[in-house]
């Protein structure tokens, strides 16, 4: 009796017991940095001219610094160290060398 006790809860005890299965792994992140534009009053709401690394400008949307955390645009760029123009009109707003690492959202605070 025992030994019928025994072989019939191995099997449930066993069930249990799960070695050597193959486990998922994923090979990282993107290797992507993002940038968001804020502004607390004079340039919010409006376009800007973003050049990165003196490549082909882009037009990037400031927030009001209170919004950008829900509605803000985040734009991608590369890792790394980066050097990043904002202008407005014939205007330079925003000129540094900044270094931004894999899925960091570097905030460029503009006047």
């Amino acid at each position: 009796m025992r030994k019928t006790i025994i072989m019939l809860a191995l099997p449930v005890l066993m069930a249990g017991c799960k070695v050597n299965l193959p486990v998922e792994q994923q090979s990282g992140k993107e290797d992507r940095a993002y940038l968001l534009f804020v502004s607390p009053n004079e340039y919010a709401g409006k376009d800007v001219q973003v050049t990165i690394d003196g490549g082909k400008p882009f037009t990037a949307r400031v927030v009001k610094g209170k919004k950008s955390a829900r509605h803000g645009t985040q734009y991608v760029i590369g890792t790394g160290t980066r050097t990043v123009t904002v202008s407005h009109g014939d205007k330079t707003l925003y000129r540094k060398k900044i270094v931004v690492s894999t899925q960091e959202v570097k905030q460029i605070t503009l006047p």
